[in-house]
């Protein structure tokens, strides 16, 4: 009876580890299969299907091309103005000047041994905006054919570009002397501005970086000014207020600013 008892104690531990043996073996199968299948690439079938809306396009700011705005009729159909000087040979070797109707644009500019060329903002000042515009009109430029080079040749002086261009309208003419009273008028306006524009740059220059080159500049800028050289003079009146009070520039220009100022106010 000792067997027996012995016995079946024996036989019911066996049963009780099969039975925990084999819930741990259906728990690591059913572990298994709640796992989520995946493809060669790591991704979910259903993350490849691909959506009938089309892609978005941008560009290279991330913007969205179709998002861009359209220019206007009015934009389309503006007029422009364009200048061009060029002789390889003088110090500043090439001006270009673009605005539109309003004087508004950009002055490009290069300079023998220059790295490159500088732009930098350009106005015309009302006055001489006016004084452009008339001289414009009166070319008629657009509705004409008209050649302003001359028999006479000068190109060692430089040649001068006019262009006007509004809508699909677009002229040029290319001269370095003319006897047209009116085109060289017109490409005077421009040197006048392009010298007044390019002071106002080398005179900003060396204030922050070599003040002791700006009393030579004020030199330079009253030689413009007694040979009626500058496109308005008045337009510089801030500047040159703002210099004579800038104590990082020699006492010489400051007193040369306030010399000019009182020339211009006459």
């Amino acid at each position: 009876m000792k067997f027996s008892r012995k016995f079946l104690w024996r036989c019911l531990l066996a049963a009780l580890l099969l039975t925990g043996a084999a819930i741990c073996a259906a728990a690591q199968s059913n572990r298994q299969l709640a796992q989520p299948q995946h493809t060669e690439q790591g991704v979910s079938p259903a993350t490849n299907e691909t959506s009938n809306a089309p892609p978005a396009k941008h560009n290279a700011r991330g913007e969205s091309v179709d998002a861009a705005p359209a220019h206007s009729a009015e934009e389309a159909g503006a007029v422009r103005y364009f200048y061009e000087f060029k002789q390889p040979q003088f110090t500043t070797q090439h001006i270009k000047i673009e605005h539109d109707s309003q004087g508004r644009g950009q002055i490009t500019f290069e300079r023998q041994g220059a790295i490159e060329p500088i732009t930098e903002p350009f106005q015309l000042s009302d006055a001489a905006l006016a004084r452009v515009t008339s001289l414009w009109n009166t070319l008629n430029f657009l509705d004409t054919s008209t050649k302003y080079q001359s028999e006479r040749q000068m190109a060692h002086l430089g040649t001068h570009t006019l262009r006007m261009k509004k809508g699909t309208q677009e002229r040029e003419d290319t001269f370095n002397w003319t006897n047209d009273r009116d085109a060289y008028a017109l490409v005077n306006e421009y040197r006048h501005a392009a010298d007044q524009a390019m002071f106002v740059f080398d005179i900003t220059v060396a204030r922050e970086n070599e003040p002791l080159n700006t009393p030579e500049l004020m030199r330079g800028l009253e030689t413009l000014l007694r040979v009626n050289a500058l496109s308005d003079p008045k337009q510089l009146l801030p500047l040159l207020r703002d210099l004579s009070n800038d104590e990082r520039i020699p006492l010489i220009a400051r007193n040369h600013a306030l010399r000019l100022i009182k020339t211009i106010n006459r």
